[in-house]
């Protein structure tokens, strides 16, 4: 009896949850359609990054990318976005540095934020290190350093989120990126509505998804676009230790994996996070990263996703276009 009134329970919640009404109608897309952003991580990152976003953006299906500031090709890419205006373009906020041979720093200085910095003057590898070492004030000095940067170039970003989720490894660094958000009045990356495919992927107990939807209630209010939903494990798709990473195997093998994702995600705003790069071998001393890399950016361009896009009636949305809708309701 006991756990078949936890069954019973559980199916009440999950069909309130599907009852509501999602950001995606809120915003005036028809109910009950899947909106999907397909969004690539990491503009700026390197010369490949650059290329990688450029391709799977113009001659595929992704329509949307965050650039990493203190990164070193930044320039390059923000002179193709100042050529493209209508780019869905945000900050991809920037508080570690991952590769043992490639370092990035914090835009702000050492001396304004040396709770940012490891012991070879570079940002931390890993977010532990950050939540450990960084104030929340550190963090959000960076958070503004990095959105001022963006802006210098002339160009308003669309959006901003998180690299490597740092500012959710932490409630303080949380509430300083919701605040920047809002205070700036920028998007602000956040599955603040039924959270699906981010619940199960994190293994998030309900308290945090009450939690982020509050938050979403919050950004709403303030005259915000949300996303009701958030896939960010792209990267973990990998092939077997069998299987040669050839550019056919690595297409064929995510591709699958998008149509599965689009299949499971649910009627809402579901942005779903990628990391595209243009082949080339100095890439590979870069990362060991490179095979869902480039696979990502071949699934992109693949013609059987758009079809099966197509097919299924998926609307594709941006940043930009979330915001202009949000502008208009009352």
């Amino acid at each position: 009896m006991k756990y078949l009134f936890v069954a019973v329970l559980s199916f009440l919640c999950a069909a309130q949850s599907i009852s509501q009404e999602t950001y995606a109608e809120k915003l005036g897309y028809p109910k009950g359609k899947k909106i999907i952003i397909f969004h690539i991580d990491d503009a700026g990152m390197s010369y490949e990054a650059n290329q990688g976003t450029i391709l799977a953006m113009e001659k595929g299906v992704a329509n949307s990318t965050s650039v990493m500031m203190p990164c070193g090709w930044v320039p390059a890419y923000m002179k193709y976005v100042q050529q493209h205006p209508t780019t869905d373009a945000g900050v991809h906020l920037t508080l570690t540095s991952e590769w043992k041979g490639y370092r990035w720093f914090p835009i702000s200085g050492r001396e304004k934020v040396p709770g940012l910095l490891d012991k070879e003057g570079a940002m931390w590898s890993n977010v532990g290190d950050v939540v450990k070492h960084a104030t929340p004030d550190e963090v959000e000095i960076e958070i503004r350093a990095q959105i001022a940067r963006f802006r210098a170039f002339g160009v308003e970003p669309s959006h901003i989120d998180s690299h490597m989720g740092t500012l959710f490894g932490s409630a303080a660094f949380t509430e300083r990126y919701i605040k920047v958000g809002i205070q700036e009045k920028i998007p602000v990356m956040l599955p603040g509505g039924h959270a699906t495919l981010i619940a199960k992927e994190r293994n998030s107990p309900a308290q945090e998804i009450q939690q982020f939807q509050q938050i979403g209630k919050m950004l709403w209010n303030a005259g915000l676009p949300v996303l009701d939903d958030l896939f960010a494990d792209t990267y973990g798709w990998k092939l077997s230790p069998q299987t040669p990473n050839t550019e056919d195997n690595l297409r064929k093998m995510k591709t699958e994996k998008y149509i599965e994702l689009l299949k499971e995600a649910k009627p809402g705003i579901t942005m779903v996070i990628m990391h595209c790069a243009a082949p080339s071998e100095n890439f590979k001393e870069i990362t060991d990263s490179w095979p869902t890399r480039y696979g990502d950016l071949y699934a992109m361009q693949d013609p059987a996703l758009k079809k099966f896009i197509e097919k299924e009636g998926i609307i594709l949305t941006t940043w930009r276009e979330m915001r202009e809708r949000r502008a208009k309701v009352k």
